[in-house]
């Protein structure tokens, strides 16, 4: 953040700041971003607010620009960026999308309480390594043909499901039920679904990960009933997107986009915002990939799934059960309609490392979580919480129904290997009775704890600011992770 910038914000609501239109040329509406004070001085050492005030001058953007308490600079709009453009003729990003399209977490609930399973963490760690590959470019077992790669990027998690790869139930407790509608295959080149065709069921690496977690402290007691959680409660935490695919999806079209640039007469701050309207045939076919592209990483969380429902049932006995709690999406453009200046408006609401937040009573909540709202998944990292949360009203009327995704980096991945030993880290999380499964020490470095905010901090902001309430938070027991 620079200093101009620092010196023009101002605070609004206990832990919101907005720096105001006018603040800096092209403004249209107002940057916020949600941080505690003590947040303030570690957000001013990268771009993060700076890429917020860019991304307010885009073009049909409407009422304000978010940032999540877990922002850290990104790919033209900030991590934890949020950013609402109104339909027909406002724009469409791909780097208010991000490369990882659809990157998102699911969370499956066991019937074993920790002290069934605490003597066996290092074989779920080499299980659960076995049976999911992970790593940069790495495939796996299932392998799609031409015709399979259409059906996948249009039907989602259904594909899945539909051969025996997963359960109907399944698929209400996943956001959207598991496929977006307006997805189109043709819109998706050769090279992405060459890239994706070997894929699914794969983890990827960064921080991507697999996570057997139990269940630590809960805070509401008759909303985590209503999810089905309970005390010592040993849980599946599955977080990964849409690998390959989804990352070539975004490098065709922000190429396409930025040589579009001059026709559409745009002036943009930063060449990393290229955008198009989202009814120009650009936008149109963007949305269009971009919806296969989040269908495709649906089913590759389907796909992971099944093969750990399988592993756990070798493990544990052919009635233990793993029931999926719910699956949400960040790293995506959605149209929703919210009011703005007492009007009815359709929106179309880019969330980069942010995930929905919806208040009770939303519709496209699933019936059973209806009344309290809908989950939230922010996970941590190795050795430290994560949590689950439900949506608000507050959230409805401030956010866009959007929370944080995360924890959010504070370190690069190539400061967090200067400063943190692999081995060490290894040896300290084995000895906090975590076993650990990473073929590499240097990935497992680059995603350190230190390397991350404090998920406490982030996790009371969000709910501090009311836009959501604390449900439960988990410990890892087992962590698996790319290369």
């Amino acid at each position: 953040m620079t200093l101009e910038s620092r010196q023009l914000m101002k605070q609004i609501a206990p832990y919101l700041f907005e720096i105001p239109v006018g603040s800096r040329p092209g403004m249209r509406v107002p940057a916020r971003f949600y941080v505690s004070k003590s947040m303030l001085d570690e957000v001013a050492t990268d771009r993060s607010i700076d890429q917020l005030l860019n991304v307010s001058t885009l073009p049909g953007v409407v009422r304000h620009v978010l940032a999540m308490p877990d922002m850290h600079e990104g790919y033209g709009f900030p991590i934890g960026g949020v950013a609402a453009t109104e339909l027909p003729h406002g724009v469409v990003s791909p780097g208010g999308v991000g490369y990882d399209i659809n990157c998102g977490v699911r969370l499956l609930l066991s019937d074993k309480r920790h002290a069934e399973v605490r003597d066996r963490a290092m074989e779920m760690a080499n299980e659960l390594a076995r049976a999911i590959p992970s790593g940069t470019g790495r495939g796996g077992r299932l392998k799609v043909t031409d015709q399979e790669m259409e059906a996948v990027l249009r039907e989602g998690a259904a594909w899945c499901v539909k051969r025996e790869m997963g359960r109907p139930e399944d698929l209400p407790h996943i956001e959207a039920s598991g496929a977006i509608p307006g997805a189109d295959p043709a819109a998706v080149s050769s090279r992405a679904k060459a890239r994706g065709r070997d894929q699914l069921g794969t983890l990827g690496s960064g921080n991507h990960f697999l996570e057997v977690q139990r269940v630590d402290e809960i805070f509401d007691e008759e909303v985590a009933e209503a999810f089905g959680i309970f005390p010592d409660q040993i849980a599946v935490a599955i977080h990964c997107g849409s690998r390959g695919l989804g990352h070539q999806v975004c490098t065709d079209y922000v190429r396409t986009m930025l040589n579009k640039l001059p026709e559409y007469g745009f002036d943009l701050p930063d060449k990393e915002l290229a955008c198009a309207p989202a009814d120009s045939p650009e936008g149109r076919n963007y949305l269009a990939a971009m919806n296969a592209a989040a269908n495709y990483a649906f089913a590759n969380r389907q796909v992971i799934m099944h093969h750990v429902r399988i592993e756990w049932q070798e493990m544990f006995g052919a009635g233990s059960r793993l029931d999926l709690l719910y699956d949400v999406a960040h790293n995506m453009a959605k149209e929703e309609t919210y009011e703005i200046d007492g009007q009815q408006k359709r929106l179309l609401i880019h969330r980069k490392g942010a995930t929905r937040a919806f208040g009770p009573g939303h519709p496209e909540i699933p019936e059973a979580y209806r009344q309290a709202g809908q989950p939230v998944l922010i996970p941590g990292t190795m050795g430290t919480a994560s949590y689950v949360l439900c949506g608000t009203e507050q959230a409805m009327r401030d956010s866009f129904g959007t929370v944080c995704h995360g924890a959010g980096r504070r370190m690069s991945r190539h400061a967090a290997k200067r400063a943190v030993s692999g081995k060490e880290l290894r040896e300290r999380l084995e000895s906090q009775g975590i076993a650990v499964k990473c073929y590499s020490d240097k990935g497992l470095a680059e995603e350190a704890p230190r390397a991350y905010k404090d998920v406490e901090e982030v996790v009371d902001v969000v709910e501090q600011a009311g836009l959501s309430r604390r449900v439960a938070r988990l410990k890892p027991v087992a962590v698996i992770k790319g290369e």
